[in-house]
């Protein structure tokens, strides 16, 4: 245990945050310089629980009462050898997991959780500084060869467990650059891309070959790819956006948020956009459709772009700013969640409908909205509530349906769900030697649930190959971390 009485003398405290003045005018990081004495005095708040809740919340299972005794200790190395264990990239997820091993922590009965999220990407960023992280060299080399399509997080973590397995791993992302939703969908100010290049270049080092522009199902077809490859793991993400299929929905100023986010993220990376393909909120009146994250990444960045005014809508109702009855400890807390980025300036309003995008000379001016309310999950709307909202640009952040099927999932002839996503058995699609993991699997996800697929795919990919596996699962990571020391 840390620090026995360490949650009786310490309060749940976060690092300083710039001013949201300040952090709007670049897309940098949030939080101002790291404060050593603060992740130590924050480790010792954990009280080692009998029952670790909090590992079963997470799910990577990572070791987080063993990690936060070591950071407590100043043993920065096994802090680190614990953690990247069962997370391959602690400094993504310590930057944007919503961290549901909080939602679980015992002393968040009574008491504000343990700050794990802020203590792993500190565990991360001193690994990196003190050259823990080192490439990996697998004592057999296997003579297999797997591909793997798609280099988001699932594809990312699927690679690096199967080059420990000693397999000869290629990437292949159709984008110019590696890093998928982390790379193109995340703002700089949540994640910036040279967190994910440094990681890059261990993997490189590592041996993992990545190939970006290359588009599998065109540039290389699905028989190219069966005929070159031992094993194909299939990790394309989610990405058919889901639409507002209102009156109006062909006016010039409605676009798909991640169409909007991976612009900004361009320009931020030095890339020169086309004026006449611009998305841009500068000085205009902002509506961001949808309540989640991707929606909250959309204000942010039009904050920054110096929006007019800024309205996220949600259809459904306002979360409680506390647990609900139905909503108990250890469950994930689905309550009202205030970001950095509504922090720096945006209106919200909850229980809004859509009933039609409004124009003139084929430009957008606004939004028809009205109040409903849920009785017995349908929609009642109120009439009386109808109105007009002026919006120069509407993005819409209402999630996604499934994978795209064109292309090499068709060539495949690859099994789907009712829901679009790819079918499987552990991981197995119904084609042979083909694998999947992520959100191509089971649907829009968080960051830490694709790396817990790769993770959980690569193993089975492993044992497709060799028969038995030596990577751990992740309920054998969470059983053998009583006595990882």
């Amino acid at each position: 245990m840390a620090k026995p009485t360490g949650f009786l003398e310490y309060k749940r405290e976060m690092p300083a945050e710039r001013e949201p003045k300040e952090r709007i005018t670049d897309y940098k990081e949030i939080f101002k310089e790291d404060n050593a004495k603060l992740v130590y005095e924050q480790a010792s708040r954990c009280m080692d629980c009998g029952v670790p809740f909090c590992q079963k919340g997470c799910p990577l299972g990572n070791n987080i009462p063993e990690f936060n005794d070591a950071v407590y200790q100043k043993d920065w190395e096994l802090a680190y050898e614990l953690l990247s264990g069962t997370n391959n990239f602690p400094e993504f997820t310590g930057r944007i997991c919503p961290a549901p091993c909080e939602s679980a922590c015992v002393l968040g009965i009574n008491k504000p959780a343990i700050t794990i999220e802020y203590i792993e990407k500190q565990v991360a960023e001193e690994a990196f500084n003190r050259n823990f992280v080192k490439p990996n060299q697998p004592q057999n080399k296997t003579g297999k060869k797997v591909a793997v399509v798609g280099s988001g997080p699932a594809g990312l973590a699927a690679a690096d467990q199967l080059y420990k397995a000693g397999h000869a791993v290629t990437v292949f992302e159709r984008n110019d650059r590696i890093g998928g939703l982390l790379r193109y969908g995340i703002p700089d100010f949540k994640l910036g891309k040279s967190v994910i290049d440094r990681r890059l270049k261990v993997m490189e080092a590592s041996g993992i070959v990545f190939k970006t522009s290359v588009n599998v199902g065109i540039d290389v077809t699905a028989d190219e790819l069966l005929n070159g490859f031992d094993a194909v793991v299939l990790c394309g993400g989610s990405t058919i956006p889901r639409d507002v299929p209102v009156k109006g929905r062909e006016l010039e100023g409605i676009h798909f948020a991640m169409d909007f986010l991976e612009q900004q993220n361009r320009r931020v990376a030095g890339d020169t956009l086309p004026n006449s393909e611009a998305i841009t909120a500068t000085g205009k009146n902002v509506v961001v459709l949808g309540g989640g994250d991707t929606g909250s990444d959309c204000i942010g960045t039009s904050n920054r772009q110096m929006a007019k005014s800024i309205l996220q809508i949600e259809l459904l109702d306002q979360p409680p700013k506390k647990r609900a009855s139905n909503n108990p400890w250890p469950e994930y807390a689905f309550t009202l969640k205030t970001t950095s980025s509504h922090e720096e300036g945006c209106d919200r309003v909850w229980n809004v409908l859509t009933k039609e995008f409004i124009g003139k000379n084929g430009k957008l001016t606004g939004l028809k909205v009205v109040d409903v309310q849920w009785q017995k999950e349908k929609l009642i709307e109120d009439p009386a509530s109808e109105r007009i909202i002026p919006a120069d640009l509407v993005l819409l952040a209402v999630g996604y349906m499934h994978p795209q099927h064109e292309g090499l999932l068709k060539q495949l002839n690859v099994k789907l769900t009712e829901r679009g996503n790819i079918a499987d058995e552990n991981y197995k699609t119904s084609v042979a030697k083909v694998f999947t993991a992520g959100d191509t699997r089971r649907g829009q996800s968080l960051v830490v649930w694709a790396i817990s697929e790769g993770r959980e795919a690569a193993r089975q990919v492993d044992l497709y190959l060799q028969v038995h596996s030596q990577l751990p699962s992740k309920d054998q990571s969470y059983y053998n971390s009583f006595s990882a020391k």
